[in-house]
């Protein structure tokens, strides 16, 4: 418990002053929510007094009282308006920041990250454990010390006036406090349990949204809710027993309390029977009895979400420690953007891709990568845009090893059009502008024209301002493919990789598509990794990769006349595009 307190303030950083001033309006507004029952108090005593005939009771001391209550009333907002300004604001500054530093690193890390964390495991990270230390974390702080900080000034007071009392009250506090460690430890073996379940539920449900389609394609929407059901009935199932488990504890802690305040207030009766103590005085004691540990009470739910919030704690620092490839990078600027494997091997985890690879590609050249599906060809592509580092041998651009360079200075020098384009829930001129934030809409509209995609834009309801909906949805395919090279057009970098650009789309596209290609790759440093003859054929350099190793390279007229796997392809490769149904 105290781990996760200490955590939570070393996590405040440089807010820290901001917490501790907090604290002391929280404890103010404690003061002073108690100030009005003792001048109440007091007042009694003075009409008791005068009752008695002991002493004369001042009228003035009735519009006195009215105004000190007023006065507490107010100053009890106050202090806690100013609580509220000091720490409320300190976990959305945090988070909000936090949140952006994982979106950072998240650009920076291996892509074998996203192999070993899932997209489930991810987002919980990111919106459920954030969210939770947004909404709880600074509140369960200052419940923790606001709430034994103030007991602590109870006590000592109850121990100058009433010793008895005091060591009623701290019997106590003493056993609750037993008991809330008891919870907090049944919380360290059992947060990281529901923290799995929530994370495999959250995968589960990401799952199925993404398999709908195939889902309700193949009418197996029964068996596509089997792993939803279970994630959901586990969910339930973990929360459940965790609450029963905290349950005995809590009440345990609860009676405690609740005992040492029976206690007191039967003492300070005993003490008023026997007229060791006025009338005043016990009914000082009496409101205490009820309130003493009003600020303790609400720990034991502070305990068990302190063990949730110290998981938060273990995921963000898990996201931000995860190794950056360019943590020892630098900002360079290149002037050639010639492409070198020198003596290249990689392999994702335990299972190698690549072997002993080497070749060079001349700056404003064009380079073909063909070979069968698992070969190697993409994981060529992707060390050159330092997706992964190479286990040994260098890949250098522009003479430059990447892994002097950090990913952004390496990547703005390289345009990438995928096979499988991505396009965001924007508008289709964000979706272009997102090669260059600083183009105009003059900008967005020639890039847009050169990519052969202005005509079916002007079409749409809203032209450039559509919205073309989450990945691109209401978009065909080479109408997205279209975009994508517009993007990376307007992006206007000298190396440019394509990978599989034209393998899915129908031949009316694919002329469109060719067409915005030879605008996007004019006088540029060119990979591409495609299949049909068309768009092969007229590199200046064909690689022909088998096994992770490059067996052929030549151009395409070299390659044909040589016996070996590139004639084999293309003969496959006519025979596949010339086939028809009889």
């Amino acid at each position: 418990m105290f781990k996760s307190i200490g955590r939570i303030i070393s996590w405040c950083g440089k807010f820290k002053a901001k917490l501790f001033i907090g604290f002391i309006f929280s404890f103010l507004a404690t003061w002073c929510a108690a100030m009005p029952a003792l001048i109440a108090a007091h007042t009694i005593g003075m009409l008791t007094r005068q009752a008695q005939g002991k002493s004369t009771f001042d009228s003035k001391w009735i519009l006195l009282s009215m105004l000190l209550i007023a006065f507490f009333v107010v100053l009890r907002f106050i202090c806690t308006y100013l609580q509220a300004k000091f720490q409320e604001t300190i976990s959305y500054e945090l988070v909000a920041r936090d949140r952006l530093a994982i979106g950072e690193a998240m650009k920076r890390v291996s892509l074998g990250y996203f192999q070993k964390m899932n997209t489930g495991n991810i987002l919980n990270s990111i919106t459920t454990g954030l969210q939770t230390l947004e909404n709880m974390g600074i509140r369960m702080i200052d419940t923790f010390i606001g709430g034994y900080l103030n007991y602590l000034c109870f006590f000592l007071w109850l121990l100058f006036v009433n010793p008895i009392a005091s060591l009623i009250t701290l019997a106590g506090a003493v056993v609750s406090f037993l008991f809330l460690m008891l919870i907090s430890k049944r919380s360290e073996k059992n947060i990281p349990v529901a923290a799995k379940v929530n994370r495999e539920l959250t995968s589960a449900s990401i799952e199925y949204v993404r398999g709908l389609s195939i889902v309700k394609s193949f009418g197996q929407s029964g068996a596509s809710m089997q792993t939803m059901a279970a994630a959901c009935k586990a969910s339930k199932d973990i929360n459940e027993k965790i609450e029963l488990g905290y349950t005995p504890a809590n009440c345990l802690h609860q009676l405690a309390l609740k005992t040492a305040s029976a206690a007191l207030l039967i003492e300070i009766f005993c003490l008023g029977i026997m007229g060791q103590i006025e009338l005043p005085l016990m009914l000082v004691f009496v409101f205490l009895s009820f309130t003493l540990f009003a600020g303790i009470e609400p720990i034991s739910d502070s305990a068990h979400i302190l063990g949730i919030i110290d998981d938060a704690l273990e995921q963000l620092e898990e996201l931000q420690s995860e190794q950056v490839l360019d943590k020892d990078g630098k900002d360079i600027k290149l002037d050639t953007f010639d492409i070198c494997f020198d003596h290249v091997s990689f392999g994702y985890d335990e299972r190698p891709v690549l072997k002993d690879v080497s070749f060079t590609i001349p700056e404003q050249t064009t380079t073909a990568i063909v070979g069968s599906s698992g070969s190697g060809k993409t994981t060529i592509c992707n060390l050159i845009a330092r997706f992964y580092d190479v286990n040994s041998g260098t890949v250098s651009v522009g003479q430059t090893d990447v892994r002097k360079m950090t990913c952004d200075s390496l990547l703005s020098n390289i345009s990438m059009v995928f096979q499988k384009v991505y396009l965001f829930n924007d508008t289709i001129e964000n979706n272009i502008r997102f090669g260059n934030p600083s183009a105009t809409h003059d900008d967005v509209v020639e890039a847009a024209k050169k990519a052969r995609c202005h005509d079916f834009i002007m079409k749409l309801p809203d032209g450039y301002n559509t919205i073309v909906g989450e990945g691109g949805s209401s978009l065909s395919g080479g109408e997205k493919q279209r975009i994508s090279i517009a993007r990376a057009i307007l992006k206007n970098a000298p190396i440019i990789i394509l990978d599989e650009a034209t393998a899915s789309v129908d031949p009316e596209n694919e002329h469109f598509i060719q067409q915005a290609i030879s605008e996007l790759t004019a006088h540029k440093t060119v990979i591409v990794i495609a299949h049909r003859l068309a768009t092969i054929e007229h590199a200046d350099q064909i690689l022909v990769v088998e096994d992770g190793r490059i067996v052929q390279s030549g151009t395409h007229k070299e390659l044909i006349q040589q016996e070996g796997l590139y004639k084999r392809f293309i003969s496959i490769r006519e025979q596949a595009e010339g086939w028809s149904i009889n």
